[in-house]
């Protein structure tokens, strides 16, 4: 694919796309499953766990609307981006109130910029965008996402080690097997290759094993906020993507309150005690 010059790919800032979705109990039970909770433990009208309206609004995209990784492609709201590696880089959720299990909800997604870098990989691409969600019942939030894309792999790339904080309280191991990894692409209609596809991932990719999808790791970060102080509501989370986290190798999600509660810290440690993930939360 020939390279798009950044002035090119930055005509497509501002442009927006709208989904309306209900946010179903079946789906909801479905990832409850997923994640090891009781499928029947959340019901009509319960608030909707955070990080968890990624399970809604996905879009329902044909073949010529895909990049060759299975990544959304639509050039009516996706600009023409050439780099053929697609990350997730973070996201920042600001919850006004939560959405409600049950109800009818519209998300507006807008980009917000597009800028390029150049790094010691080659070309980065940083596209952020903002996503806004209400419901019918006054539910809503405001998500910022950046996802980056990049040139193609090279051998001598290496992953960054970043040490785990060792200060935690609270502690939970995760196997992620390719079932997880499964069932949680099936649930976000998620088609990015490196999550099913090893032939793929290893080969053009440059990665030894399927990668765990990052929302999936911030929702298991999340949801033990949840374990742990299951009356909390949660106000803003900043999420940051620092490592990748592979099929078959098991991690642990992790976290610290402060002291007066409000805060919470909450990271993904490989099994190498590698920083994946961080993700700051404010409480209500």
């Amino acid at each position: 694919m020939i390279e798009v010059p950044i002035k090119e790919l930055q005509n497509w800032v501002g442009r927006s796309e709208i989904v309306e979705d209900v946010i179903s109990l079946s789906a909801v039970a479905n990832l409850s499953a997923t994640v090891g909770r009781d499928p029947g433990e959340l019901q009509y009208g319960d608030p909707l766990p955070p990080c968890w309206h990624w399970l809604f609004f996905n879009r329902g995209a044909g073949p010529k609307n895909l990049r060759v990784d299975g990544t959304f492609a639509n050039s009516d709201y996706m600009p023409p981006i050439s780099s053929p590696r697609r990350m997730w880089a973070g996201n920042k959720i600001k919850t006004d109130k939560s959405l409600t299990i049950g109800s009818l909800a519209k998300r507006i997604t807008t980009i917000e910029e597009i800028i390029e870098k150049r790094g010691s990989s080659g070309r980065l691409i940083f596209l952020r965008e903002r996503t806004e969600v209400a419901d019918d019942n006054h539910g809503s939030l405001i998500d910022w996402r950046t996802l980056v894309f990049r040139d193609e792999a090279v051998k001598s790339e290496r992953q960054k080690h970043n040490p785990a904080p060792t200060t935690g309280i609270w502690l939970r191991k995760i196997n992620p097997d390719h079932i997880l990894l499964f069932r949680y692409s099936a649930l976000t209609f998620n088609s990015h290759r490196i999550h099913y596809d090893q032939e793929y991932t290893k080969n053009v990719e440059g990665y030894p094993e399927l990668l765990v999808h990052a929302p999936l790791t911030a929702t298991l970060l999340l949801d033990l906020l949840r374990q742990e102080m299951p009356s909390s509501e949660v106000k803003e989370i900043n999420l940051t993507a620092m490592a990748p986290i592979f099929a078959n190798n098991s991690f642990s999600v992790n976290g610290m309150p402060s002291e007066d509660g409000k805060k919470i810290q909450l990271w993904a440690t490989t099994k190498d005690e590698n920083l994946a993930m961080k993700a700051d939360v404010l409480l209500v």
